[in-house]
């Protein structure tokens, strides 16, 4: 095996990688509200949420596309795959650190900020418009419209039940759950496996073994396979954070945040293909949620702790991909 096809490999391995500690970290997103309001139990919710992530990363590449080709140029000349290797030790190294300490950030920002991170560091062309257009606004406004959502569904729930016999309604929500994490765990594939799918499609375009960014199967289902056996792993820290820290939710408010996430992503997904945060909107919906009993029921200080992971994910990431590019390119040249 030569060197270019063994770095190929590894690369490949490493985004696999990334890809199954993307599955622990973000588990919590899908699950944590299910579990914390007592719907379904910790394995049986990793279970459901493992098969509805690999069903979700069947469904399309859009965002793969966006992430592979629509952040940076492919790198050229025999560091291109230096780039693409520094730019998963970025994320990774970034989401073990949040994961650590129970920090819902997002995987997809530190590999996007990862790639950039390694770009710049190598001196290839990073897409600029294209990270305003498809990174840093849909950051800035999915959020928002997830607590918005989040907000005005919960008002409309309890308008709608308000005179429902309180123990049938909360029986009746606790079902519900189940199908709005199934839900939610979809649209967690449909958005966070492509961006694992881009990076190595990415790698493969870099290399010379694509002409041009289309996806091959076979990158399709190993990193469906490979998110999904991490979201199986758990994310028990973070979900600790998601489920009860930030609020303690009912089984109607856990169905409301979740089916307006789960909803939210899918639409970006499929519709507008731009690779937004499950965590951001997961978060936001349950604080959109928690809004409507009153501002003082949400804890804005453990918000205000995500918030600040959320604005550093970025640069962090990227600072780390720096790094492991100059390291990379000294020892391999």
């Amino acid at each position: 095996m030569d060197g270019a096809l063994l770095a190929l490999v590894v690369i490949v391995v490493v985004a696999l990688a990334f890809d199954y500690t993307n599955g622990f970290h973000d588990a919590a997103n899908a699950i944590a509200v299910a579990v914390s309001t007592k719907a379904l139990t910790p394995r049986a919710a990793l279970g459901l949420a493992a098969v509805m992530n690999l069903i979700g990363a069947l469904i399309s590449t859009k965002v793969a596309a966006t992430v592979g080709s629509g952040i940076i140029d492919p790198p050229t000349g025999g560091g291109g795959l230096q780039v693409v290797f520094a730019a998963l030790i970025g994320a990774i190294v970034w989401n073990l650190i949040t994961w650590y300490f129970g920090l819902p950030s997002s995987s997809s920002h530190a590999l996007i900020g990862g790639l950039v991170g390694a770009a710049l560091a190598a001196a290839e062309s990073v897409k600029w418009l294209g990270i305003v257009d498809k990174v840093v606004i849909p950051m800035v406004l999915s959020p928002l419209i997830g607590f918005g959502l989040g907000y005005l569904f919960m008002l409309a729930i309890l308008w709608s039940f308000r005179r429902a016999n309180a123990h049938k309604a909360h029986r009746g929500f606790r079902y519900a759950q189940i199908v709005s994490s199934a839900t939610m765990a979809f649209g967690h594939g449909t958005q966070d496996a492509q961006k694992t799918m881009g990076i190595i499609t990415l790698a493969l375009v870099t290399s010379g073994e694509l002409d041009d960014f289309d996806v091959p199967l076979w990158v399709i289902l190993a990193s469906a396979l490979a998110i999904s056996a991490g979201t199986y792993a758990g994310g028990f820290r973070i979900m600790r954070t998601l489920g009860r820290r930030i609020i303690q939710l009912t089984p109607a408010g856990g169905f409301a945040a979740q089916t307006v996430a789960s909803s939210v992503l899918i639409a970006t997904a499929t519709v507008f293909a731009v690779p937004v945060s499950t965590t951001h909107i997961t978060t936001a919906s349950i604080m959109g949620v928690g809004a409507t009993r009153r501002l003082s029921a949400v804890r804005w200080g453990v918000a205000g702790n995500i918030v600040v992971a959320w604005v550093v994910t970025l640069p962090a990431a990227g600072a780390v991909a720096a790094v492991a590019y100059f390291v990379t390119h000294a020892i391999v040249g």
